[in-house]
């Protein structure tokens, strides 16, 4: 295993994340980070703080998303009632775009309500996609194989990203 990103790369990544997700959103003053269980949504979580930072005057939401990565269809829920993303800015965030399936899958709730803008956020952006979802605000994106994997390990003490 390589390792592509340490710790001081990752917060670095998430800063930069943050601030332009409040460019893209200047006009904003409430977001909603959509994190995807398990990593996705710690990723979100550190987004939220770093935002704060920049700008404690706008309201940041978090909302897990769990999603049946093997069977996603159907198998989809928010922590919320979706229909508070009617006319809001929606950022779903997870750890790796990898083929966009779990990502493209993720939003189609959204499709039923009208979000005033929908956008992805990924510390690690892979480059070749199945499906066509492709992230907004990216830490680092990466070429690689199709049988190459990248795991992120966001926990207290090990925070690094791998490429195996």
């Amino acid at each position: 295993m390589n390792q592509i990103l340490n710790k001081q790369d990752i917060a670095r990544k998430l800063t930069r994340i943050a601030y332009q997700i409040l460019e893209n959103n200047y006009e904003e003053n409430e977001l909603f980070l959509l994190g995807i269980v398990e990593t996705g949504l710690v990723v979100a979580e550190r987004i939220k703080v770093e935002i704060l930072k920049i700008n404690p005057e706008i309201q940041v939401n978090i909302i897990a998303v769990k999603i049946n990565k093997t069977a996603p269809i159907g198998n989809v829920t928010y922590s919320i009632p979706i229909e508070i993303l009617s006319n809001k800015v929606a950022i779903l965030t997870d750890d790796v775009g990898n083929s966009g399936r779990t990502l493209f899958y993720a939003l189609q709730p959204l499709m039923t309500i009208l979000p005033k803008k929908i956008q992805v956020a990924v510390l690690v952006e892979r480059t070749h996609k199945l499906f066509p979802v492709s992230a907004d605000f990216v830490g680092l994106s990466l070429a690689t194989t199709i049988h190459e994997h990248i795991s992120v390990q966001l926990n207290e003490g090990e925070e690094a990203a791998y490429l195996s």
